[in-house]
């Protein structure tokens, strides 16, 4: 495969404007209950080095917040398979970070939520799969997850957090989103996310089982913008976000706001990633076993290699838009073209724009059910890993 960058050349100048990594993402471990068909951990996860340990993690933050980071996420996997979690957000509260629990809820209850909140914890995010138990244990692997979830959620607001849920939508909950936004309110949330799957990791391996029509995208827009005006009509603060799966946008986001640009992820075995699904891009991303956090994100080759405008193709390198979609999702235009350098297939303007309109098309030639996915486990992972 051609590499279209020349490093030196195009990002040389770039250094020494390229800001602090406001956003860290901490993945504390790939281990989870849970085998979701659409996460975003690599294929290839049960290869992943020793985690790191509760005094590197440390370090990790120390280094991060001494760089200027402000915002952290505790993520996986599952982050309260940790035992130190509570250690670890202690450690990011007395460092000033504001932190944010990214959660299935499995593992959690109200003797941990204290726990937590007693160590500083700022939010909690709890992850919901359907509104149905029966799709939801589909989706999840997991015929106990639906209910754990649902009364985690009741504790986690009677602790005095927001109750913050997050639902990924796909073909096979799509069409229940009344039921499901219903839920959420009865459960009295005061945001709800409703992401349309993105389609890396596991999900691109399901991709033609898990995209929506665009009819039923067109459809759940509409029932989440009549839930809206319902709830604006009964003064009801329940912010409702509604966020268009990749395949179906009309222009490509500037994803993390751009490589290396505000966004840095550190992954369970110290590796280091501009965002948490990079590790499958064929490079090599340096450790923070080895090197120092600030050396990594100003001065390695890739922090440095899709900074700025210089590495783009066309037609991105003359385009007006260049600096406010930076070529799109890197790892996206790889997973679809083979190039992480190419323009993300879905700008209309790409050359391989057609590969986005194949894979509308075949997905609506798919039939599968959620029980034919292939889920996330080490089994399904370990196959990978030979690979």
């Amino acid at each position: 495969m051609t590499d279209h960058t020349d490093t030196a050349a195009a990002n040389q100048p770039l250094k020494g404007h390229t800001g602090a990594p406001l956003w860290l993402l901490a993945e504390l471990t790939y281990r989870c209950p849970l085998q979701c068909a659409y996460c975003s951990n690599p294929l290839d996860f049960a290869s992943a080095k020793e985690e790191l340990t509760t005094d590197e993690w440390v370090d990790v933050l120390t280094q991060a917040r001494a760089m200027g980071s402000v915002q952290m996420g505790f993520s996986g996997g599952e982050p309260l398979v940790r035992q130190d979690l509570e250690i670890l957000v202690a450690e990011a509260r007395r460092l000033g970070f504001y932190t944010n629990l990214i959660t299935s809820a499995l593992g959690l209850d109200e003797a941990r939520i204290l726990a937590l909140r007693e160590a500083g914890l700022d939010h909690i995010q709890i992850s919901l799969q359907a509104s149905d138990p029966d799709v939801a244990a589909a989706v999840a692997g997991s015929r106990k997850a639906h209910e754990k979830k649902l009364a985690m959620a009741r504790a986690v607001k009677a602790a005095g957090y927001p109750m913050v849920l997050n639902v990924v939508l796909h073909r096979h909950n799509i069409d229940q989103l009344e039921a499901i936004i219903a839920l959420c309110d009865e459960l009295g949330a005061d945001a709800v996310e409703l992401a349309n799957c993105q389609l890396y990791g596991w999900a691109h391996l399901n991709r033609a089982g898990l995209l929506p029509s665009r009819a039923q995208l067109e459809a759940a827009e509409a029932t989440t913008q009549r839930w809206r005006e319902k709830l604006a009509s009964q003064g009801r603060d329940m912010r409702l976000l509604f966020v268009v799966p990749d395949y179906y946008a009309e222009r490509p986001k500037a994803c993390m706001g751009g490589w290396g640009s505000i966004f840095m992820t550190v992954a369970p075995d110290g590796s280091v990633l501009p965002c948490h699904s990079a590790r499958m891009l064929p490079m090599t991303f340096p450790s923070v076993r080895e090197q120092p956090l600030r050396e990594i994100w100003y001065d390695s080759e890739p922090f440095n290699r899709y900074r700025g405008d210089g590495w783009m193709q066309e037609p991105c390198r003359s385009c007006d838009e260049r600096h406010r979609d930076v070529g799109g999702c890197r790892c996206q235009a790889y997973l679809l073209t083979g190039d992480p350098a190419a323009t993300d297939p879905v700008c209309e303007l790409s050359p391989n724009h057609h590969l986005i309109e194949a894979a509308r098309r075949e997905a609506a030639d798919d039939g599968r059910t959620l029980e034919e996915l292939t889920l996330r486990n080490v089994h399904e992972s370990r196959v990978f890993c030979r690979t």
